[in-house]
């Protein structure tokens, strides 16, 4: 058992890998607020970027990833972590370590995922994170690795059959995420409530506390497989090209932890090791 860097509770151990959980403290409150206004955090006084070299001496990578979002990133019934993200990550340490279980995982939120990069308690974030030009002014991505879709879920028996019948409505959404400026632009008159996470979201939605919920078709398939009683609707407001994410002011130079994680991006897309990816964890529960 350990402390978290956060100032978190202790929590176990989980077999090859090591994962920290955060509790948001006082400390984080100015920039929270931020976050839930603009969805970032600026990137001045950031710790500089991360080298391979400088991962290789300390001899592990750590990664920010979701707890709480199937098929990305998520504690399954075996109490083990889960998901593409966590796949993706232990494959980039492989590739770039040696050892596929070289990989410190740290939870992120969506609210939290730039504080973990510019605070330098991760090297690299993979959490959905959609690549924005807005995002992409506080920290540095990688190269898509996956598109998703978002969505709009709403109970069976809904009476909602397209977007336009939500106007009015209450829609649950996730703090930090570009769902919301998206639906919000959509349907300006709807009434609208945030949750720090997309299961927070989720379990409002069914305790009847909303109409409707969105954030990426991709995460709604998590929660659709192990739930019954909704559905979600064909309307889909935008692409999201998820992305690494990385310290600004990377130094470009081969030794450079994105441009590594950037070439080995390229590879597993020739490789099929992307698509291999994509067909244990996505495709499967968009068809379902």
């Amino acid at each position: 058992m350990w402390k978290s860097r956060w100032g978190g509770k202790s929590v176990g151990r989980l077999t090859g890998s090591t994962i920290k959980s955060p509790e948001i403290g006082q400390r984080w409150l100015g920039s929270l607020l931020l976050i839930v206004l603009l969805g970032v955090l600026p990137a001045c006084g950031s710790k500089k970027a991360v080298s391979v070299n400088e991962v290789k001496h300390r001899g592990k990578l750590v990664a920010g990833v979701k707890f709480d979002s199937k098929p990305f990133g998520f504690l399954d019934t075996d109490g083990q972590l889960k998901g593409y993200d966590i796949d993706l990550m232990r494959e980039l340490s492989r590739r770039l370590l040696g050892k596929e279980k070289g990989v410190e995982f740290q939870q992120v939120l969506s609210s939290t995922r730039v504080i973990a990069i510019n605070s330098g308690s991760v090297d690299a974030v993979a959490a959905t994170m959609t690549i924005t030009p807005e995002r992409a002014k506080v920290v540095d991505f990688s190269i898509p690795y996956l598109t998703a879709h978002q969505a709009v879920v709403v109970p069976s028996d809904s009476p909602a059959r397209h977007l336009k019948d939500l106007d009015g409505k209450t829609i649950l959404f996730v703090l930090g995420t570009t769902s919301e400026g998206n639906i919000k632009k959509r349907l300006p008159d709807a009434k609208y409530t945030g949750f720090k996470s997309s299961t927070d979201a989720f379990s409002a939605l069914k305790a009847g506390r909303g109409d409707a919920m969105t954030t990426d078709d991709t995460i709604i398939s998590g929660f659709l497989s192990d739930n019954c009683g909704f559905r979600v609707l064909d309307e889909k407001l935008s692409d999201e090209p998820y992305g690494l994410a990385f310290r600004k002011g990377g130094a470009e130079t081969p030794d450079d932890l994105r441009v590594q994680v950037n070439q080995s991006l390229k590879v597993m897309e020739k490789d099929g090791t992307l698509a291999r990816l994509k067909a244990k964890w996505v495709d499967g529960m968009l068809k379902s």
